[in-house]
């Protein structure tokens, strides 16, 4: 029993309850069409493609969360300079309605979505880390980590230069 109890406890851990409509699609994505706001720190993003081409055959990875609309990166810059060092074309999305009230860009002093938005397209990045996106949990009535917005997919590394 002590088990089925601890187990409940790390399936709670990792799940959300959210608005539905958040969610607006996830699919495989142009990379060239996604807009990054913020740089990244290079030894993660080196490590991480590393770590990716170590894979015999396939990785599985999180999907980049972007807005629906303008295509800002909102989570997953790491992986999303990772994947494009390593050649890949396309790269998993799940694309969320960004301005939904539910998802915020900080604790505290939060920047303007907009803000943000303009600075994807502006390709001037903001510093790593600038931003702090969350997403409202009903359940909890908590703030949680907007990458649990995010999908799991498979991606393919036996093609990849080793």
């Amino acid at each position: 029993m002590k088990d089925l109890i601890s187990l409940t406890k790390i399936i709670f851990m990792y799940s959300i309850d959210f608005d539905n409509s958040l969610i607006k699609d996830v699919k495989l994505v142009d990379i060239d069409l996604l807009n990054p706001h913020e740089k990244i720190i290079e030894k993660k993003k080196t490590s991480l493609a590393k770590f990716i081409k170590s894979y015999e055959s396939y990785y599985i990875i999180s999907s980049i969360v972007c807005c629906h609309k303008s295509m800002l990166i909102v989570d997953g810059h790491h992986r999303y300079f990772a994947l494009k060092e390593l050649g890949f074309r396309m790269v998993p999305v799940t694309l969320i309605d960004y301005c939904h009230e539910s998802i915020r860009t900080g604790k505290s002093n939060s920047l303007e979505k907009k803000y943000i938005i303009d600075v994807g397209y502006s390709k001037e990045l903001m510093e790593p880390k600038s931003t702090e996106h969350a997403v409202y949990c009903n359940k909890t009535k908590k703030w949680q980590p907007i990458i649990l917005l995010s999908s799991m997919f498979k991606i393919e590394t036996k093609n990849l230069i080793k």
